[in-house]
């Protein structure tokens, strides 16, 4: 049984990552972090997601919440993150990071912690985009340069990034495979309603046009791809590892 924690508690990913661990026997949750002031500091996770008492404290003490874990996964902030990341190194803990909006100086800084402890990030949890990335990035080499490549992404309107960091990394997967630079490949976005997340990635040519669409419907393919990330982080060696590492070990 691999010991967990999670932050973000109280957010719309860690409270469902939370709510599919403790339903999972493959986990045992032993934490849930929450930044410094949050009012439901102290009280039982268990309790404040309606699931009944579950003998976890939501707290604000990395430090003292990872003395006892195998692995952590962090959907937070980019400033929470790197603060958790550094307990997590300090305590040599596995930690899985599916926080976006590093900046290419903070994302190094989660890549170079890969030479300590065994870490995984990605910009999107889901399997189903994971694939998306590696598609994409074959067919822009296949097409070759006839073929212009863009991107539209939609999320919900409280979204802080713009765009994605999902839509981010497909460009750089088509700038790498096409040799161009990443700004080179256009990207719209769009803040609306209440969508979880939508990716189409275009390539276009004179007289055709190639699409390819990733549509999530529920939290929950992301919070199920972290878990599947967690168990496959547990008792890894040090190293900065990403989602396809995941896939190709299944």
């Amino acid at each position: 049984m691999i010991s967990l924690s999670v932050s973000g508690a109280r957010g719309k990913m860690g409270s469902r990552i939370l709510t599919l661990a403790f339903s999972d026997s493959a986990f045992k949750v032993v934490g849930a972090l929450e930044r410094e002031g949050q009012p439901e500091l102290g009280k039982d996770i268990g309790d404040i997601l309606g699931l009944g008492r579950k003998g976890v404290t939501l707290s604000s003490d990395a430090g003292k919440v990872f003395q006892g874990i195998d692995v952590h996964v962090e959907f937070s902030t980019p400033e929470a993150s790197l603060a958790h990341l550094k307990e997590a190194l300090r305590l040599k803990k596995a930690i899985v990071i599916g926080t976006t909006g590093f900046s290419p100086k903070e994302l190094e800084e989660v890549m170079n912690a890969g030479k300590t402890i065994p870490i995984l990030w990605t910009p999107n949890m889901s399997v189903g985009v994971n694939l998306l990335f590696e598609l994409v990035a074959d067919v822009a080499r296949k097409l070759g340069p006839a073929y212009e490549a863009g991107i539209v992404e939609t999320h919900h309107r409280h979204k802080k990034d713009s765009p994605s960091g999902t839509a981010k990394f497909l460009a750089e997967k088509i700038a790498a495979a096409k040799k161009v630079k990443p700004d080179t490949i256009t990207a719209h976005s769009f803040r609306m309603g209440d969508v979880v997340g939508d990716h189409t990635v275009i390539f276009a040519t004179e007289g055709e046009r190639l699409e390819f669409t990733h549509r999530a419907s529920s939290r929950d393919t992301f919070a199920l791809g972290a878990l599947r990330a967690a168990r496959f982080l547990a008792g890894k060696a040090p190293k900065f590892y990403m989602m396809k590492d995941v896939l190709n070990e299944t």
